[in-house]
């Protein structure tokens, strides 16, 4: 198993048991909430983060492969379950599927279909799923207003994938000049990404004076890329080109 799909599973165990703990902290009306997820409950996001585990497991009760377009299958399927059997459910799932993740009983090697439609190794898919676990987990947090775990591993592959896509979401939606720059900010991080003369966007070094700069916290910038907040909503800071601002705020979201 090599360094990166280790950390990915470890990862996925992190968020997915930091999930479970809180839970365990909810109340009746905790888990009847709103979240920013439209139309889904507190509750409905364990069921969905239960039901995706459970047919990676191979234990789902029906043969539909999960995917971005039905991803309501196990949100539906588990609203009559009252909140403690779908946690203690999902208690059991996670363990099996840490032990399985990480003996031989995976081929973490073997390139598999996403949900999402890539193709990639199943170790390489381990870190969407620690993204997908986090992203639902801090849903449920904001909802209920238990911040937290907003560091530590699952929190820095979520930063890799968003951070990663920033040259698509620059280039292929901001739609700057070649020679313009944008330079998106936290606290903790920052990514300059740069409009070759080619019309190819990729990261580069920051300049002097780039074209945009958007400084926001780390947490506004998750909500941005997760789809969970619109731009008209979010604490940005903006500097530069207010048009090639717009479009890049517009265009962060890359989660369904």
């Amino acid at each position: 198993m090599s360094d990166e799909w280790r950390a990915n599973i470890d990862a996925l165990e992190q968020t997915a048991r930091s999930m479970i703990a809180l839970g365990e902290e909810l109340d009746a009306a905790d888990w009847t909430r709103p979240t920013e997820c439209p139309g889904w409950s507190v509750q409905d996001q364990y069921a969905h983060i239960l039901g995706i585990e459970r047919w990676l497991l191979g234990e789902a009760a029906d043969d539909e492969p999960r995917t971005v377009a039905n991803t309501a299958l196990d949100v539906e399927g588990f609203r009559s379950w009252p909140p403690e059997k779908v946690l203690g459910e999902l208690r059991g799932v996670i363990d099996r599927r840490v032990a399985s993740l990480r003996s031989d009983a995976v081929d973490l090697a073997q390139v598999v279909p996403t949900p999402f439609g890539r193709d990639m190794p199943y170790g390489a898919f381990m870190a969407h799923r620690a993204f997908d676990v986090w992203m639902h987990e801090q849903d449920v947090r904001r909802a209920t207003g238990r911040p937290g775990n907003l560091d530590g591993p699952a929190a820095e592959v979520s930063a890799r994938i968003l951070g990663d896509s920033l040259p698509f979401v620059v280039g292929k939606r901001g739609r700057p000049e070649p020679g313009q720059t944008v330079v998106v900010e936290t606290p903790e991080r920052r990514w300059c990404v740069a409009m070759g003369a080619d019309r190819r966007a990729r990261f580069a070094e920051e300049p002097s004076g780039p074209t945009v700069r958007l400084r926001m916290d780390w947490e506004t910038f998750l909500r941005l890329g997760g789809g969970r907040v619109a731009p008209s909503g979010a604490e940005v800071q903006v500097s530069g080109d207010g048009d090639l601002a717009g479009r890049v705020l517009a265009g962060m979201a890359i989660t369904p």
